[in-house]
């Protein structure tokens, strides 16, 4: 099926790549924020302008979206957790892509 419209990445954000809780109170929470944060500065925009979230995720429990979302200051969205084992970002980024067209 072709793509109703084109959809693009607009900001990005990155943390270290690391074991959550390998740091002391840095849990990934706090790497959602850090990232969260830096992409939303990237994009010129604030989180008050965001409609939904898709938020890929390994370890920790099924709700881990909303814990992580809620550190940029997101609530009453959607809010949708994709654990897809090692695919889990790639599928998050694609179910956002599909969400948008």
């Amino acid at each position: 099926m072709a793509s109703l419209r084109k959809v693009f990445v607009v900001g990005v954000g990155m943390t270290k790549f690391e074991k959550p809780g390998s740091r002391e109170n840095f849990d990934y929470p706090e790497m959602a924020k850090e990232a969260g944060t830096k992409a939303l500065e990237d994009a010129g925009l604030t989180y008050d302008k965001i409609e939904q979230a898709c938020c890929g995720y390994v370890y920790g429990d099924t709700t881990c979206g909303q814990r992580a979302v809620y550190q940029l200051g997101m609530t009453g969205i959607p809010i949708y957790n994709v654990n897809n084992a090692c695919c889990s970002g790639s599928t998050a980024l694609f179910m956002g892509k599909q969400l948008v067209e």
